[in-house]
């Protein structure tokens, strides 16, 4: 017997990624009602916009879909998704699926999937990313759970994700039980951050060189060809041609999962020093005028939309 068809999912969280999810699933999967709820007016008007069909509160939104139930969580990590887990769970039923593809401690994954097993409800743990550009170009997606819950869940995941791609596969994947998705996007965060940190460093270089380097030119010949070509340079030669790297402040913030990354590294005795140099570079960053600081807000600006500080005191993104 197979997995029950998904005839509706139902976003709670509809921010940037919430609302992209939500926005590509009605596109790609025109079979699947997709509903959603933010606790912002604006959020819910936005989200209805692009064919949501949103409800006022949690209950409400957990009431209108038909059962057995996936509801998928898109909120900040922490005091949020307990809140707002805890809110899904006491109006949800025996046999529905609970999914948090926040950036959750994979910690807090593994206690949260125990104790919705003794409920009876299935919990599943997706390491998203993809950013902003996820709803255009498909969201990469690491799923944790048992394998009932994802076979159930694999439809939707494959609308989500990009095409696939005929060498590497699927754009989506189960890499394990509860707590593996989020254990895995931590690591994925930390990645980015060494790899983010070596492009600003190198630009840097660049910049201070007798010559007169053009940034956004090099950024594009690097993208034709070279080892180092990747999304990442990509952006950051987007970010230096449109001038937003000069007008920002020196100011990179950090998630939360590269001291995961480096917590977990300390306690498995696994040598990271080029994500720990990254992450310490950022907390450096908060004062001083320093290009490559500036160019790594840029570029998380880029990918994520995360919020930036212009040099005139004012802010963008969110």
């Amino acid at each position: 017997m197979g997995a029950p068809e998904v005839k509706a999912v139902g976003f709670v969280g509809l921010g940037r990624m919430g609302r992209g999810l939500a926005a590509r699933l009605g596109e790609r999967a025109p079979s699947i009602a997709v509903h959603g709820f933010d606790p912002d007016e604006r959020a819910r008007a936005e989200a209805a916009r692009s064919g949501v069909a949103v409800s006022d509160t949690v209950e409400a939104l957990v009431a209108a879909l038909p059962r057995p139930r996936v509801v998928w969580l898109m909120v900040p990590a922490g005091e949020a998704t307990s809140a707002a887990l805890a809110s899904v769970a006491a109006a949800a039923d025996r046999g529905d699926v609970i999914v948090d593809g926040g950036n959750s401690d994979w910690r807090d994954s593994v206690r949260r999937g125990r104790e919705l097993e003794a409920r009876g409800i299935d919990f599943v743990d997706v390491g998203v990313s993809g950013g902003i550009w996820g709803r255009s170009e498909g969201f990469c997606l690491m799923a944790g759970g048992s394998s009932t819950a994802f076979a159930r869940l694999e439809p939707v995941l494959s609308a989500l994700a990009p095409d696939p791609h005929p060498e590497f596969g699927e754009g989506y994947a189960h890499v394990g039980p509860v707590g593996a998705g989020h254990f895995v996007k931590m690591v994925h965060n930390g990645v980015e951050y060494g790899l983010m940190q070596a492009y600003a460093e190198g630009f840097a270089l660049l910049r201070s060189a007798p010559f007169g380097l053009d940034l956004a030119r090099l950024a594009r010949l690097w993208m034709q060809g070279s080892v180092v070509r990747s999304w990442l340079l990509e952006l950051a030669g987007r970010a230096l041609a449109s001038g937003q790297v000069e007008e920002l402040e020196p100011w990179v913030e950090d998630s939360g999962e590269g001291r995961w990354t480096l917590e977990q590294a300390i306690a498995s005795a696994v040598p990271v020093p080029t994500i720990a140099a990254a992450l310490f570079a950022r907390f450096a960053s908060r004062g001083g005028d320093d290009f490559q600081a500036r160019l790594l807000a840029a570029l998380r600006n880029q990918f994520g939309g995360h919020a930036v500080r212009r040099g005139d005191g004012g802010a963008e993104g969110g």
